[in-house]
């Protein structure tokens, strides 16, 4: 398995200002970072981390997230084609750094809500959707990873089985889906058999503590977590997600009221040291 950090913990968006912050992550030992992508103009910049990343030799994942505007689940054919049209424009940028794997809740809206639970015109509409998305980033030479959140945060998509169904339904090469160990902690009854069920479309994880503070202090199954993966033989990316008070709108929307670790680069460094205490040896 190999490591890496979201930086959804300092920014939303990554230019020069951070290089200090990668040098700090490559430093420590991460093999990859993984970069928002909310900022679909500033080629600029993801050009300038392309060269960045590859003079550190750090890998690199994307993450992204749909909004109302660009749901893939809508009943406007118009706001369906917009979603295809914009994650084209993620991945444009993602392909500029040299990301291997977009992932994210990029199959509906995050944070809206129907009032109802998904409908199968929903999951057609998403699966002709992230179809025609799954061609753009087969062009472009990186991997759709669908992810999963809990029942507060989405609708449509909260269990490994429903996405291992909508994976299997979208049928297509280019995308697959992940696995975060925070939302599962709500939503599966166990880590280990949600993550076994799920194997076959697994090509990334997040390293996500139930409060999302430092990996390995809180309560999520963590022996069923990672056992599961050695089980399965994963082999990609184990990326850690925590969120801060560093970016107040982002705090806002994963409902971090609170400060959950003394200083996030200790935060990296515990959850590294968790992580290889759990995959080595």
């Amino acid at each position: 398995m190999k490591t890496g950090m979201n930086l959804l913990l300092w920014a939303d968006h990554i230019t020069a200002e951070h290089d200090g912050l990668l040098d700090q992550i490559k430093g420590l030992g991460f093999d990859a970072v993984e970069i928002p992508i909310f900022n679909t103009s500033d080629h600029a910049a993801y050009e300038r981390l392309g060269k960045r990343l590859k003079s550190l030799g750090l890998g690199a994942t994307a993450v992204t997230v749909m909004g109302p505007e660009i749901n893939p689940i809508s009943p406007d054919p118009a706001i369906r084609k917009a979603a295809v049209e914009h994650l084209d424009k993620v991945l444009e940028c993602g392909q500029k750094f040299g990301a291997e794997i977009l992932c994210g809740p990029i199959h509906s809206a995050i944070g809206v809500f129907s009032g109802n639970g998904p409908t199968e015109d929903e999951f057609k509409a998403g699966v002709d959707t992230l179809r025609l998305a799954a061609d753009k980033a087969k062009a472009r030479g990186i991997m759709l990873a669908v992810e999963y959140l809990n029942r507060f945060e989405n609708y449509f998509l909260t269990t490994a089985a429903q996405t291992t169904r909508f994976v299997k339904e979208v049928n297509h090469p280019s995308l697959r889906m992940m696995y975060d160990s925070f939302h599962a902690h709500i939503e599966e009854k166990d880590q280990a058999a949600a993550i076994r069920s799920c194997a076959a479309e697994t090509i990334h994880v997040h390293v996500s503590e139930n409060d999302r503070g430092i990996p390995g202090t809180g309560q999520v199954d963590w022996d069923g977590y990672w056992s599961a993966l050695k089980s399965t033989g994963f082999n990609g990316y184990v990326t850690i997600e925590a969120f801060g008070r560093a970016l107040p709108a982002l705090a806002a929307a994963t409902r971090v009221w609170r400060d959950l670790f003394p200083d996030a680069m200790g935060l990296c460094r515990d959850g590294l040291a968790f992580i290889k205490s759990k995959t080595q040896g």
